[in-house]
């Protein structure tokens, strides 16, 4: 990651170095240099403090993209903005700057830019740690390594608790292991907790963990190198976890991650099989590649029964409608908490994180209804609304008890196709970090709340 030092003055070698320099003017200019300084464009005046954030991130990201080939190092000449705007053109830079890059940081009050650029340093190391992890390809990253890897957060105080095949069995996690059982990688439950300082119950993340998607026998068409970054929402909670650890975030929380390597094999799940899960409902499977939602129903019921927290979030790369719908500019989200889903949609916006709202009805419960089993995991008709289906599925197994939950579809949010100007930072493999980490700091972080 980039290493930054804050100045409040420059000395002689520094002074010499380039310079970066926003100064006000349309983005369509585009970087200019002149006379040894790259002038950045900010854009238009912002409206509110969001979009000056996204304003500045974005003039970062504007910067980073036209530094010289093989340039070690920069001078960032942020006299002339707020320290907060000085903090978010830094972010920008320092999520597209190439490995080993430093920035010289200069603001007349370096004092007041410490304490805001450390709890910016802490969010982006867990944006780095999702992207680390969602680069990894599926031969690399099974679910042992994966678990194995985020043993290393132990060292920032968290938690972590790892089930493997033979605990899971015992303890009934049907679905997650029905998803795994053609792989010669048996799937892990991690469990993360962050204890935090108040007496509250825990804000719970659940991430859907798919190393790799064959799509099982129900194989895949296209793109199928991609499916190595079904694991985002997973690496999504982790980078979370980390960051409000690294911050020492006050607010008690944990991830519940659902990995596993959906692979074809003489023991994978079929379609028309009947999967116990651990609510005690019984599935019956209809397509192995809807995989996702299996998993996830374990991981949520696990971490409803395990923490009784005051709100639940998954976070997936679960629908292909999800895209149908919103493209890649945008998260689907269903819940069934409109004052959670608001808090997510507001923090979605102040870090360019979007997401939009959509319906989860009785009808989309009822087209999961079956013959032979408690529901079924999917519709098996064409044209159906399959992203509230998902959500419907999901919903049941939050166990009946009175909680917020919120669900995050995030496929559309993932590699090459997601990047775009609303949402330049964060993709590929890094989307809903910087989401959660701002509404547990917005929502969660004040003891008088309680």
């Amino acid at each position: 990651m980039m290493r930054v030092r804050l100045r409040a003055t420059l000395g002689p070698r520094a002074a010499g170095r380039l310079r970066l320099l926003p100064e006000q003017g349309p983005v369509a200019e585009g970087v200019r240099f002149w006379d040894g300084v790259l002038r950045i464009p900010m854009g238009p005046e912002p409206g509110n403090r969001a979009e000056a954030r996204r304003r500045a991130e974005r003039a970062g990201a504007l910067a980073a993209a036209a530094l010289p080939e093989g340039m070690p190092r920069a001078v960032l000449d942020a006299r002339a903005l707020a320290p907060e705007e000085a903090v978010a053109i830094t972010a920008g830079l320092a999520l597209r700057a190439p490995a080993g890059f430093r920035l010289d940081l200069w603001h007349g009050d370096a004092e007041a830019l410490a304490p805001l650029w450390d709890a910016e340093w802490s969010v982006l190391q867990g944006v780095m740690l999702a992207r680390e992890l969602v680069a990894m390809p599926g031969n690399a990253l099974t679910p042992k390594v994966f678990a194995h890897r985020l043993k290393r957060l132990e060292a920032h105080g968290v938690a972590v608790q790892i089930l493997r095949r033979g605990a899971m069995k015992r303890a009934g996690f049907g679905g997650l292991l029905a998803v795994g059982q053609g792989s010669a990688n048996p799937p892990r439950l991690v469990v993360l907790r962050w204890a935090g300082r108040i007496p509250a119950a825990p804000v719970v993340f659940v991430g859907k963990g798919i190393t790799f998607d064959s799509g099982g026998v129900s194989l895949k068409r296209g793109a199928m190198h991609e499916m190595r970054e079904d694991m985002a929402g997973a690496a999504a909670c982790a980078g979370a976890m980390l960051a409000l650890a690294l911050r020492d975030s006050p607010a008690p929380a944990a991830a519940v991650l659902a990995l596993a390597e959906n692979a074809i094999g003489a023991a994978a799940c079929r379609p028309g099989d009947v999967v116990s899960t651990l609510a005690g409902y019984t599935v019956e499977v209809v397509d192995t590649d809807a995989e996702g939602r299996l998993a996830l129903a374990d991981a949520l019921n696990y971490a409803v029964r395990a923490f009784r927290p005051e709100v639940v979030i998954d976070l997936a790369t679960l629908t292909g409608a999800a895209i149908a719908a919103l493209g890649h500019q945008r998260a689907a989200l269903y819940g069934n908490d409109p004052v959670l889903a608001a808090a997510l949609c507001a923090a979605g916006e102040a870090v360019g994180e979007r997401l939009w709202p959509l319906p989860v009805t009785e009808a989309d419960r009822r087209a999961l209804d079956s013959d032979v089993a408690d529901l079924r995991q999917c519709s098996p008709e064409r044209g159906q609304p399959d992203g509230s289906h998902a959500a419907a599925f999901l919903r049941e197994f939050l166990g009946g008890e009175p909680l917020g939950w919120a669900h995050l579809d995030m496929a559309g949010m993932v590699g090459e196709a997601a990047k775009g100007k609303d949402a330049p930072l964060s993709i590929p493999g890094g989307f809903g970090v910087r989401l959660l980490c701002t509404l547990v700091g917005a929502r969660f972080e004040d003891p008088h709340r309680l």
